[in-house]
């Protein structure tokens, strides 16, 4: 079984070779600062930890939903429309140029040597999760390579188990977390807390956890800290890969 190299940028944002492509995660490269859209206020605390050049030849830009700006913010618009395949929502596609296919949950679609899978992912309570809009995860499944499985802006155990139930063979896992709130949305989470994290990773069965979406923006309620102190009491630490923006491993 090969092993894929990951680097976390920062934010939702890690890049990763797989299947011999270089794959992007939700690309955020501005620098920081506030954006405003509508009544939501969105404030980027902390740059990236590498510029789009630092990352030399992207293959594969997998973004959540594009409508979110700290999921896909205008810098990393750019490196999206750049990329020669883009994976993201049906209603997300048309936004990020020809080289973007839109998947709907359980569709599935090639490139190079990687089958690209959609999953669900629900975007707080179900309530909340309406006035979101579309979000998607994904799964990547190559031969001779680990079943990689990416949660996207999701907040909902109930989505984890039918992923989990749909892919039994998930080893690694990158987690949105952060347990972020915006005012305007109310009290409930949009994303995993640490705690959920911890059981979301018991139920995936993965053998290793890698969280992105829980630095550098003003509404993520948690930190790195917290999910480590959330997975040591689950009992589960050593499926953590503590990975902090600037940091690489091999998994």
């Amino acid at each position: 079984m090969n092993k894929l190299t990951v680097r976390s940028v920062g934010g939702p944002t890690a890049v990763f070779d797989y299947a011999g492509s270089r794959v992007v995660l939700d690309p955020t490269f501005d620098d920081p600062r506030t954006y405003q859209n509508g009544p939501v206020t969105a404030t980027k605390l902390t740059g990236p930890s590498a510029a789009p050049e630092d990352l030399g030849q992207v293959d594969v830009v997998l973004v959540s939903h594009e409508h979110h700006i700290d999921n896909l913010d205008i810098s990393g618009r750019e490196v999206a429309r750049r990329a020669p395949r883009v994976f993201t929502t049906a209603a997300g596609a048309p936004n990020l140029g020809p080289g973007a296919v839109g998947l709907r949950p359980f569709a599935h679609a090639e490139t190079g040597d990687i089958r690209v899978t959609a999953v669900p992912a629900l975007h707080g309570t179900p309530e909340i999760g309406v006035h979101n809009g579309p979000v998607v995860g994904f799964v990547l499944e190559a031969t001779d390579w680990p079943t990689v499985y990416v949660s996207g802006d999701n907040a909902s155990l109930d989505v984890v188990a039918v992923v989990a139930e749909q892919f039994p063979s998930i080893e690694i896992a990158f987690l949105n977390l952060g347990a972020a709130r915006i005012a305007v949305r109310g009290d409930g989470f949009l994303t995993l807390t640490a705690d959920l994290a911890a059981r979301a990773a018991a139920l995936l069965g993965a053998r290793a956890v890698v969280p992105v979406h829980q630095d550098g923006w003003g509404h993520y309620t948690q930190d790195a800290d917290d999910v480590v102190r959330a997975f040591e009491e689950a009992g589960v630490r050593n499926l953590l890969v503590d990975l902090r923006p600037g940091d690489s491993t091999t998994l």
